[in-house]
């Protein structure tokens, strides 16, 4: 006896579609985790500091944070831990800083370098928060994403090997930029 399959509508092509793009996601996060994991780092790392009122105080040689998966987990909201560690990615329009528009610094949630100047930031329109640069190309690192079968570039911070975001080419003048970045990854402190 032949089963008659019902027909694909929309909704069921998105709803499969979803489902394999989150089984995809799944699978890189745990690529992009061991090939970090892999690759070589040093003990120390040039970091550009940054004063309370978003002042350069001159790049410094820091330890590079290193922490076991227990003491990320212990730190970190779960949301914060997979997108941070794990390469994840908060939903559009959900993350804290999507639409905050205070004066001050972007920190990284996990090692609190200076990320982004809130001077830099924009409304993308895409319901994450977006810079046109980053404070310091010290502090974050672009690294090829080829997850999800796109080819895109992922940010992430010099200092922890934190996820951010990505950075796109279709921002703002001056840089014509978008560095879109999970709120989540992100700590704001108001400008002193």
């Amino acid at each position: 006896m032949t089963r008659e399959l019902p027909p694909i509508t929309r909704r069921r092509f998105l709803a499969g579609a979803a489902a394999a793009c989150a089984t995809a996601a799944l699978g890189c996060r745990a690529e992009a985790k061991s090939e970090r994991s892999r690759a070589p780092r040093s003990a120390k790392v040039a970091i550009e500091r940054f004063s309370a009122k978003g002042e350069s105080e001159g790049v410094e040689d820091l330890a590079r944070v290193v922490k076991t998966e227990t003491e990320w987990r212990a730190q970190l909201s779960e949301l914060a831990f997979e997108v941070t560690r794990e390469a994840g990615t908060e939903r559009a329009g959900t993350g804290e800083y999507a639409e905050h528009h205070g004066d001050g610094l972007y920190r990284c949630v996990c090692c609190d370098t200076a990320l982004f100047d809130s001077r830099t930031k924009y409304d993308s329109g895409t319901g994450w928060p977006s810079f046109w640069q980053p404070i310091s190309r010290a502090n974050v690192v672009e690294l090829e994403d080829a997850g999800l079968g796109m080819l895109r570039v992922a940010v992430e911070c010099a200092r922890c090997d934190s996820h951010l975001g990505h950075v796109f080419r279709d921002g703002p003048k001056p840089t014509g930029l978008r560095y879109c970045m999970n709120s989540v990854a992100l700590r704001f402190v108001a400008r002193a």
